[in-house]
């Protein structure tokens, strides 16, 4: 994408969808505070998105958690890694995601391959 189209492109979009996860097969209901773009099961989301909530990425491969970053005030982000193309996401968890696989992951990050 160009710099003069990213730079037309709004930067967030607020898209909070109920979807059936791809990954894990259960029903995610809307966050109904900020835009859901996860699974809160299994933690996978899809790579639809160049900016939060544009939907004008034609990759759509399985975006798969890696990492957490810890962030400021306890909170915590998903570092993703895109099974088809292999870009690195972050994205905010949401406050019912599954801790338990967050502090797996965290405990156990998997490589990023950089390809």
């Amino acid at each position: 994408m160009s710099e003069e189209i990213q730079q037309e492109l709004p930067r967030f979009t607020m898209k909070d969808e109920n979807f059936i996860c791809e990954v894990c097969g259960k029903q995610v209901i809307k966050l109904g505070y900020t835009a859901r773009d996860h699974c809160p099961y299994c933690l996978c989301s899809k790579h639809v998105d160049h900016f939060p909530g544009d939907r004008s990425c034609s990759c759509h491969g399985i975006l798969r958690p890696v990492a957490i970053d810890p962030g400021k005030k306890g909170t915590y982000k998903i570092v993703y890694q895109c099974e088809k193309c292999g870009m690195i996401k972050r994205n905010k968890t949401a406050k019912d995601d599954n801790m338990d696989l967050i502090v797996q992951i965290m405990s156990h990050p998997i490589e990023i391959n950089r390809a």
